[in-house]
C-alpha cells in the first residue's frame, strides 16, 4: 500500500471521477488553500453548519441522537462557540475505488488556531460527501470560512482489491448526500 501523488489524484479524478467538483491545482490566493495538492487534495467546507449548543442540556448520545442538541446556520463565516464543534460537509463529492483507502486530516492553518477537524477514513467503494466535525479547543469563538480549505484527503491504493467493500456491507454512510447526523 502506498501514498498516491498528485499525478495518480489528477488522472483518477479524470477518469474515474473520485472527486467532484476537482480543481486541478492548489488555490491558494487570499484564501485557505484548497485543491490538489502534492500527496493529496485539500478539501473546502460547505456553508451549512449545524452548530452544537447545550441549550436542553441533554446527553450526547449517539444511539439517541437529538438533532436539538444543534443550531442549523447558512453562512459564509460560522463562528463556532468556546470550546463547542459544529458539523459541515465538504464541498466535494467523493467515490472512492475498491483498492483505495484514504486518510482525511485537518489543515494547519485552523491546527495552529485550537480549531481541530475530524474525519474518518473514506473506506474503499464508499461515495458521498464527507461530514466534518470543527472543534474548537480554545475559550474564544471560533471563525470558519465556507467555501475554503478545511482538511487534506491523503489517498492509499493497495496492492489488490479488499474482499468486502463498504458498498459491499451496505454502509450506513453510504452515498450521502448532504451534512449526516449519527446513525446506529
Amino acid at each position: 500500500m502506498g501514498i498516491k501523488s498528485d499525478k495518480w489524484i489528477r488522472s483518477m479524478a479524470r477518469k474515474r471521477g473520485i472527486i467532484r467538483p476537482f480543481s486541478e491545482k492548489l488555490v491558494t490566493r487570499g484564501k485557505i488553500s484548497y485543491g490538489l495538492s502534492s500527496y493529496g487534495y485539500d478539501i473546502r467546507v460547505d456553508n451549512k453548519f449545524k452548530v452544537f449548543t447545550n441549550l436542553n442540556s441533554t446527553i450526547v448520545d449517539p444511539k439517541k441522537f437529538d438533532e436539538k442538541s444543534f443550531r442549523d446556520f447558512t453562512t459564509k463565516e460560522c463562528i463556532i462557540p468556546p470550546n463547542s464543534f459544529a458539523l459541515a460537509k465538504s464541498v466535494e463529492y467523493f467515490k472512492i475505488p475498491r483498492n483505495v483507502l484514504t486518510v482525511c486530516i485537518g489543515k494547519s492553518t485552523y491546527a495552529r488556531c485550537g480549531i481541530i477537524v475530524n474525519v474518518t477514513p473514506f473506506e474503499p467503494e464508499w461515495e458521498g460527501y464527507a461530514t466534518l466535525e470543527i472543534s474548537n479547543t480554545t475559550p474564544l469563538p471560533a471563525k470558519i470560512y465556507a467555501g475554503e480549505g478545511i482538511a487534506q484527503v491523503i489517498f492509499f491504493e493497495a496492492d489488490e482489491p479488499c474482499e468486502v467493500s463498504y458498498s459491499d456491507r451496505a454502509g450506513k454512510y453510504n452515498r450521502q448526500k448532504g451534512l449526516t447526523l449519527p446513525r446506529v
